[in-house]
């Protein structure tokens, strides 16, 4: 569901000092943890060739028909 982002800042707007660093606090958290999970799948796609031939090889074909 879409959010209008002006009524989130009026919401914002209209709470006490104490809780809009609560916000504010929140609102850097989030967005770190967005950053670290992007990191997170750049670096597991830049691994798949490295490891194609690793999980890709005749021993292990017994694993792939579990």
């Amino acid at each position: 569901m879409p959010i209008d982002p002006q009524s989130l800042i009026d919401k914002i707007k209209a709470l006490p000092a104490d809780r809009m660093v609560e916000v504010d606090d929140f609102v850097d958290f989030i967005r770190q943890r967005e950053q670290e999970r992007a990191l997170t799948r750049a670096a597991a796609a830049a691994s798949v060739a490295s490891f194609a031939s690793i999980w890709n090889n005749p021993e292990d074909d017994a694993y792939d028909a579990l």
